[in-house]
C-alpha cells in the first residue's frame, strides 16, 4: 500500500484508558506496521510504528503519533452553576466525580504525526483512534494509490468530506513579489 499525508489537523481528545485498551485488544494494523510501541514521557504519549519490513533500518525513525496527556475532572452529572436557585446551595452535596487522564491529539501534521517512514499507515491507525473519540475532529487530505482522499471525523463519526482543487494564488504573473535578483537594497 502506498500513500502520503498532505494535510492533517486534529483536535481529538479521548480517555487515555480507551487508547490503551484499543491496543490491548490487538487491533488490525496496516500490513506495513507490525506493532505499535507505546511510550509515556511525563505528560506526552508517543505511539511509534514498528516496521514489518526488514529493509527499513532500525535506525530509521518510523512514524509516530504524539499526544499530550492531561487530567480532567469528570462529573457524573452537571455541577450546579453560579446563580442557581438558593435551595440548591443549602444542601452543599458534593457531586461524585473522578480525575480522568485524556490523550489529546491536537495540532497539525508535524505536531501529531511525526517522521515520514510509515507515515500513511500510522495515519490509518490515527483514523481508527478518531472513530473511538467522543470529542474533537480529525480532518486530512491524503493520497492512496494515486488518488486524493479527504477524511473528516467529528466526535467519533465519519462525515462527508471532499477535496477541492483551486487555482493557487501564486499562479499569477508574478506581480507584487520581490525580485531578489534586481533589488537595490541587497545589490552591490
Amino acid at each position: 500500500m502506498s500513500g502520503r499525508v498532505f494535510r492533517l489537523h486534529s483536535t481529538l481528545e479521548l480517555p487515555l484508558e480507551d487508547v490503551e485498551s484499543f491496543f490491548d485488544d490487538d487491533p488490525e494494523l496496516p500490513p506495513e506496521v507490525e506493532d505499535v510501541e507505546i511510550t509515556r514521557r511525563n505528560n506526552t504519549l508517543i505511539l511509534k510504528a514498528v516496521s514489518a519490513d526488514d529493509s527499513i533500518s532500525k535506525y530509521t525513525p518510523t512514524a509516530q503519533l504524539k499526544a499530550s496527556v492531561t487530567e480532567t475532572r469528570v462529573y457524573e452529572e452537571e455541577p450546579p452553576r453560579a446563580g442557581g436557585p438558593q435551595w440548591a446551595r443549602e444542601e452543599e452535596e458534593e457531586i461524585p466525580s473522578e480525575l480522568v487522564e485524556f490523550a489529546c491529539f491536537k495540532g497539525d501534521r508535524e505536531t501529531v504525526l511525526q517522521n515520514t517512514a510509515l507515515q500513511y499507515p500510522m495515519f490509518l491507525v490515527l483514523r481508527e483512534i478518531a472513530l473511538l473519540s467522543e470529542k474533537g475532529t480529525l480532518t486530512a487530505i491524503t493520497e492512496s494509490d494515486g488518488e486524493l482522499q479527504a477524511t473528516r471525523i467529528v466526535e467519533g463519526e465519519e462525515r462527508p468530506a471532499s477535496v477541492e482543487v483551486v487555482e493557487s494564488p501564486r499562479s499569477g504573473d508574478g506581480e507584487g513579489g520581490v525580485n531578489w535578483r534586481d533589488n537595490k537594497f541587497i545589490s552591490e
